[in-house]
């Protein structure tokens, strides 16, 4: 009989009211032992309430939050013992050094050594860097920095605000690598990022939260295979067959700014992007052929994350 994995964060049916407005809706969830969780949602979603929910900055108004079986509000210190974070940018000392950002910190914690300093050095790959002032660092290394940090009182989870934020391209995908590399050590990360590509890229399950709502939480994959693809009609007269296309209760044509969410799909004069299982093109098809309209092309795009989450959340945008 195959093991279950042990729950290392768990989120049951939590509200959150602020001055008489629900701002959390009953949202649930669970955070598995190594694994990468992504949690996402546009501007005003609720991530940021969620999160500092997580880590006791607030109190949710009903439901419970635990962490390796403690409840956050009510066990504080004992489920807090096993979670760093970072929400937003870490906060440092410029002009320390790292070594000594780190020796500042630890002293706020019970049995850190300098050895466990080191470890997370060693972690974060900082060995050659860790002695020079914080000042010089890059953000990439100040964000690493950060990490270490909150890797000090060797955690069982370890929550994420938007890591890749500000990075160049190689910063995001070293960033990447490098919380996968923690995840394989049994560390369970909570990554919320608006990246979507990078969340598809580096998470084993996700959750989509939009109006303080969590609609969606599945394997990326799974979540993935259930949305519609994508497919770009070129035709004439655009008209008649935009008619025929809107008529159909199953298929969703994009608009312009929707459809160039997707890389490489640009809906023109003569090329409509819809939104559909492939299994009605053939229909479809014949459909539009009867009403006169011309097929110069028809091209199936796969389903991303990002049409997942634009179906799920009727086209709002993450930023």
């Amino acid at each position: 009989m195959e093991k279950q994995p042990e729950t290392v964060l768990s989120v049951k049916n939590v509200k959150k009211s602020i001055k008489g407005k629900e701002i959390i809706k009953g949202i649930s969830f669970d955070v598995f032992g190594g694994e990468i969780f992504g949690f996402l949602g546009p501007n005003g979603s609720g991530k940021t309430t969620t999160i500092r929910m997580l880590v006791d900055l607030i109190a949710p108004t009903e439901g419970s939050i635990t962490i390796c079986g403690f409840d956050v509000h009510k066990q504080h210190n004992e489920a807090l013992q096993y979670v760093g974070c970072i929400v937003e940018n870490p906060e440092l000392y410029p002009y320390l050094t790292g070594w000594e950002n780190l020796e500042h910190f630890a002293r706020m914690l019970p049995g850190v050594s300098d050895r466990r300093i080191r470890e997370v050095v060693e972690i974060v790959g900082m060995d050659a860097r860790i002695h020079d002032t914080v000042r010089t660092y890059s953000l990439g290394m100040r964000q690493r920095l950060g990490i270490a940090q909150a890797l000090l009182n060797s955690p069982k989870l370890l929550i994420l605000d938007e890591p890749t934020n500000g990075l160049d391209p190689q910063g995001i995908k070293e960033m990447r690598e490098f919380i996968q590399r923690l995840a394989e050590t049994g560390l369970s990360l909570f990554v919320s990022s608006h990246l979507l590509s990078e969340i598809q890229q580096m998470c084993d399950r996700v959750a989509i939260i939009s109006q303080g709502e969590v609609i969606k939480v599945g394997e990326v994959d799974a979540l993935i295979d259930e949305s519609a693809s994508r497919v770009i009609w070129r035709v004439s007269p655009f008209e008649r067959a935009i008619g025929v296309l809107k008529s159909r209760q199953d298929v969703l044509v994009l608009e312009a700014e929707e459809a160039a969410s997707s890389d490489g799909i640009e809906a023109s004069a003569s090329a409509i992007v819809t939104q559909l299982s492939p299994e009605a093109v053939p229909s479809l098809t014949r459909e539009l052929v009867e009403a006169g309209v011309l097929l110069y092309g028809v091209e199936t795009k796969s389903p991303t994350l990002e049409d997942l989450f634009l179906s799920l959340t009727e086209g709002k945008r993450i930023g």
